[in-house]
């Protein structure tokens, strides 16, 4: 599919902590400004470069945060400053949407876009190209909400689901319904009843039928600039949301609108999809060598052992015996073992206690 679109815009969500990769992903460079596998490309440096083959590449924005703004100019120097949204605060993807909207309709009010994590791995790139331009499109001639679904591959409880209701057009559907990181048996129930989809995170909207989607949903922050006197352009728009962006709830753009909102939509996509957001997504996801283990980047020996993930530092070398079922991981003054099934709770936990008990440099 070709397409020169100007009114078609990324925005490349790389604000988060990262906690459920610790300890290899830390507050101070989470996993999205990492290389973690080795390519020779952070996560957030592969996404850009995906979205480069489907938008102008003036047109792609990142939201993150001001500890990571360095990071951001560092790893994507072709991004200019007024593209970098740097947010005082953690408050999850919907406030970071709604600033990233705005600014990109004051720049062109026909604008669609398209929002995505930095932390996916996308096997057919040309499939994904194709699905985004006719996402886009789709959004281009409609006031909807748009999600990409793609049809699950295993029970994963990690993974937010879709259930599709009725079609539309080709290959979009009428969301029924919302799941987020359901129990196991439920994913099963979901997979086997062939009407839910893993929730990619990826989602498109114009920019005009976001605002008044947000207006609803979100408190008037960004309202109360518009209507201010004297307050106009990115400088000006900057300074006050460095100060009024606290006042926004901490609330994902699933809860805040796609979940409260009637007029959502889902495409159904065959890219070939992974988040990389846990341990256990990473083992899901990746080849496995013949005791399905999953060596990520590292030099381990192995001998009886079977069903790990292992994630070492350069430099150093693992021996394994008679272990399975684990992740293995390391990074500067953490070593992480633990049970690999269903992880992404017990890393949460761990960060915790380790903050609260030995303090901020561990985590």
């Amino acid at each position: 599919m070709m397409t020169n679109n100007r009114n078609y815009y990324c925005v490349i969500l790389a604000g988060g902590k990262g906690k459920r990769l610790w300890p290899c992903s830390r507050e101070n460079k989470p996993k999205q400004f990492i290389d973690f596998f080795g390519s020779g490309r952070t996560q957030l440096q592969q996404t850009y470069d995906r979205f480069v083959g489907i938008v102008p590449k003036e047109n792609i924005f990142v939201s993150t945060n001001v500890v990571y703004a360095g990071l951001v100019r560092e790893q994507l120097p072709d991004i200019a400053d007024d593209h970098i949204l740097a947010e005082p605060i953690y408050r999850n993807t919907a406030p970071s949407l709604s600033w990233a909207n705005h600014r990109i309709e004051n720049m062109n009010p026909q604008a669609c876009i398209i929002a995505t994590p930095s932390d996916q791995i996308v096997v057919n790139e040309e499939a994904f190209r194709d699905n985004v331009l006719e996402g886009l499109q789709f959004v281009e001639n409609h006031d909807r909400l748009l999600t990409m679904g793609v049809k699950p591959s295993r029970p994963e409880p990690g993974y937010g689901y879709i259930q599709m209701g009725d079609p539309v057009e080709h290959d979009v559907y009428k969301v029924q319904s919302f799941t987020e990181k359901p129990e196991r048996e439920f994913a099963k129930m979901f997979m086997e009843s062939g009407e839910f989809y893993w929730n990619t995170g990826l989602f498109l909207a114009n920019c005009r039928y976001l605002r008044e989607c947000f207006t609803k949903f979100l408190p008037p922050v960004l309202r109360s600039f518009d209507a201010a006197e004297g307050l106009s352009g990115v400088e000006a728009e900057t300074r006050y949301m460095m100060e009024n962006f606290p006042s926004y709830p901490n609330l994902s753009a699933d809860e805040a609108i796609l979940e409260r909102s009637e007029n959502v939509y889902m495409m159904k996509c065959d890219f070939g999809w992974a988040d990389l957001g846990t341990w256990h997504s990473i083992y899901e996801a990746m080849q496995k060598n013949d005791g399905d283990n999953v060596i990520v980047d590292s030099e381990v020996m192995l001998d009886d052992a079977r069903n790990n993930v292992i994630k070492l530092p350069k430099g150093k070398i693992a021996v394994i015996n008679g272990l399975e079922g684990f992740i293995v991981a390391e990074e500067d003054n953490v070593l992480l073992i633990c049970k690999k099934e269903d992880s992404s709770a017990l890393v949460r936990k761990f960060v915790n206690e380790i903050q609260m008990r030995k303090g901020e440099k561990y985590v």
